[in-house]
C-alpha cells in the first residue's frame, strides 16, 4: 500500500473509530489491516520457530531492554548451552554470564537462573501458565508475564510493549500527545485475536517496527517516553566492566578493580559493588570481591 493510500486508510479508520466506538466492524477492519501487513512482511526469529515454554521465557527476558537482532543471535547460542530449566538451574553463575555477555542489563542472567532453580524446585520443571504465578518471579512484571503467557501457551492476554504501544498510538491516538497506557491497555484487551493471540502480536510487533521507521515521532507521543542516558561511564558500564574481570579472575581485590576501571571516587565503586551483592551476583569479604556461585 503506498503511503498516500496508507494516510487516506488511517483517516478514515479514526473517523469510523470516533463514530462508531469498537464495534465488531472496526476491530475486524484493524486486525485484517495488521495481517495483510504480517502476511507480506513478517520477520522470522529462531524464538518464533520453537515456542516451547522455556524458549519463551529465556527471550523474553533477553528482549527487555535489548534489540532483537542481538537476542537473535544470542538466544540459540544460549539455548543450545542451556536447553531447558534444570540445565540453567544448575549451571555456575559465572558460564551463564559468559554466555550472556554482549547483552547488557546482566541482572537478567541471574533472574533467569533463579526462575529455573524455583521451576524446578517448585513445579516439577514445568512453567506455570498463570501471570499471577509469574509475576511473583524475578525479573517479571505485568507486561512479560502476559508476553510469556501468550506466546508460550496462545492464551490471549493483554500486555504493551515498545512496538505494541507505538501501533496503537498510530491507529488511535493521532491527534493525542501525552499518551498514557492506562488508556491504550482497554483497547488492546477489545482488538485481541483471542482465536490466535500469539500471530496477533507477532504481526503488532512487526507493524511497530515499519512504524519506527516511518514515523519515529510516535515514541515521542508516549506519556512514558523517556530518553536514554548515555553509557559511557555510567554505573551501569561500571557493573558489567566489574563482572566481565570476575568472569575471567573469579576473584580480585577492590583496590585492583578500581585500578584496572580508572574510578577515582572510591565511594561510587563501593556503592556499585555493594549493589551487586544486594542483587546476588557477588560476594565481597574484607578486600576480595568474587562472583556467586
Amino acid at each position: 500500500m503506498s503511503r498516500i493510500n496508507e494516510n487516506l486508510f488511517i483517516t478514515d479508520f479514526y473517523k469510523s473509530y470516533k463514530e462508531k466506538g469498537l464495534t465488531y466492524e472496526v476491530i475486524n477492519l484493524f486486525q485484517n489491516y495488521i495481517y495483510e501487513y504480517f502476511i507480506n512482511h513478517k520477520r522470522k526469529f529462531p524464538f518464533r520457530e520453537n515456542t516451547t515454554p522455556y524458549n519463551v521465557l529465556v527471550s523474553e527476558i533477553m528482549l527487555q531492554q535489548t534489540q532483537t537482532e542481538r537476542v537473535s543471535e544470542k538466544f540459540l547460542k544460549f539455548t543450545e548451552k542451556f536447553p531447558d530449566f534444570l540445565t540453567l538451574s544448575q549451571a555456575p553463575l559465572d558460564v551463564i554470564l559468559r554466555e550472556w555477555k554482549g547483552l547488557g542489563y546482566n541482572r537478567r542472567a541471574i533472574a533467569l537462573k533463579k526462575i529455573a532453580e524455583i521451576v524446578v524446585r517448585d513445579y516439577d520443571g514445568e512453567l506455570p501458565n498463570s501471570k499471577e504465578t509469574l509475576e511473583s518471579f524475578p525479573q517479571i512484571g505485568h507486561n512479560t508475564a502476559s508476553s510469556i503467557i501468550t506466546f508460550a501457551f496462545n492464551k490471549p492476554t493483554a500486555f504493551i510493549e515498545t512496538n505494541v504501544r507505538r501501533v496503537y498510538i498510530y491507529f488511535f491516538f493521532p491527534k493525542k500527545t501525552n499518551v498514557h497506557d492506562k488508556e491504550i491497555l482497554p483497547i488492546v484487551r477489545f482488538t485481541v485475536d483471542k482465536n490466535n493471540p500469539r500471530k496477533w502480536y507477532y504481526a503488532l510487533m512487526d507493524y511497530g517496527v515499519m512504524l519506527k521507521k516511518t514515523h519515529p515521532e510516535l515514541n515521542k507521543k508516549s506519556a512514558h517516553y523517556r530518553k536514554q542516558a548515555p553509557f559511557k561511564g555510567s554505573s551501569r558500564q561500571i557493573r558489567g566492566k566489574i563482572l566481565k574481570m570476575l568472569i575471567n579472575n573469579k576473584t580480585i581485590k577492590i583496590k585492583e578493580i578500581q585500578k584496572k576501571i580508572k574510578i577515582d571516587d572510591s565511594e561510587r565503586l563501593k556503592k556499585i559493588l555493594n549493589q551487586l551483592q544486594k542483587e546476588g551476583f557477588i560476594e565481597i569479604k574484607e578486600d576480595i570481591v568474587k562472583l556467586v556461585k
